[in-house]
């Protein structure tokens, strides 16, 4: 199967907004929100009440926003609600899946429901359960259905009408660890072999790293930064090292590494080394040297490695500096 999806014109964003706020009386879901989102899959993430549901709500115009303005797809989000939503599929976080219709029967009224014929919906509700994983279950009620299945039938209506960008409001919401992997797996594809636009949440932040090419985070409805997902986990210059063992272990090597020249703190039960000084600047050097001082206390390495920033560096740092 091939998803057509019409292509963007230039290089204009998908999603922009610019002072975007929306409040609920004293509580401010989303307060001066400017940002864009391009093609590819960009992740938004926060905790819990940061702000994404509300956004995505606004974007679909679902929600009217207390100020500011926003486009999707070159659409004012304001004057264009429904071509917005003709040409956007939503995968909503909360269960909304009538329990007594197979996902077959859903997916394909979903797909009517946007303006497909009865021939094609039918067509593409086989194509889009399939890519999904629900070929073999698609007849079945969805109130038998774990989790799992739930959540990609969910994610199926999303696709039905062939959309140019999808809203998956937090796509493993529930998920065990290998469900999880399994969907971030589909929002990678969706994003690159099926050439949908994907704007993605979650208050995971490790789940977005492994997938988006682009990543927004909010934090108490504020923009803490928007920039591209390498950005957020460069190398540091730092290392991290594990050997065989228990603390005591780990610290009899770090005590051997600050002899050697080089600044040493425990991090769990590694060993974290701060940028090693100009003599031992060359990658290689560094790990040559804890290699040999290792070999000579009669310590197994386990891991040697270079440390990298995370998006959890982001909310430790305080964020705004980033923005």
């Amino acid at each position: 199967m091939r998803f057509v999806t019409g292509e963007l014109t230039g290089l204009a964003p998908v999603i922009s907004t610019a002072g975007l706020t929306k409040h609920y009386g004293a509580v401010h879901a989303l307060t001066d929100l400017t940002v864009e989102v391009g093609a590819g899959v960009t992740g938004l993430v926060g905790a819990n009440g940061a702000g994404k549901s509300t956004l995505i709500k606004i974007l679909l115009g679902l929600l009217e926003p207390t100020g500011g303005h926003a486009r999707v797809l070159g659409h004012d989000i304001e004057e264009a609600s429904e071509d917005i939503r003709r040409l956007v599929g939503y995968m909503p976080e909360h269960d909304c899946l009538p329990p007594d219709v197979s996902a077959s029967d859903f997916v394909v009224h979903m797909a009517r429901m946007s303006g497909l014929g009865a021939s094609a919906a039918r067509e593409r509700a086989a194509d889009v359960l399939r890519h999904v994983g629900l070929d073999e279950e698609r007849y079945r009620p969805m109130g038998g259905y774990s989790t799992g299945m739930k959540q990609r039938a969910k994610l199926a209506q999303a696709l039905a009408h062939d959309p140019r960008l999808v809203f998956l409001d937090e796509p493993t919401n529930g998920l065990d660890p290998a469900a999880r992997n399994d969907m971030l797996r589909l929002v990678e594809r969706i994003g690159g072999e099926f050439g949908i636009a994907v704007l993605v949440t979650s208050h995971l932040l490790g789940e977005l790293e492994q997938v988006s090419d682009h990543v927004i985070v909010l934090d108490g409805g504020h923009l803490l930064r928007s920039s591209a997902t390498g950005d957020f986990i460069e190398h540091t210059g730092s290392l991290l090292v594990e050997v065989v063992g228990t603390e005591t272990e780990r610290d009899l090597l770090g005590e051997a590494l600050a002899k050697r020249g080089l600044t040493c703190r425990p991090r769990g039960a590694m060993v974290a080394i701060d940028p090693p000084p100009t003599e031992l600047a060359h990658e290689g050097a560094a790990f040559d040297l804890i290699r040999d001082v290792a070999a000579e206390l009669g310590l197994g390495l386990m891991r040697l490695q270079p440390d990298r920033r995370h998006l959890e560096d982001v909310f430790l740092d305080g964020g705004a500096a980033h923005v």
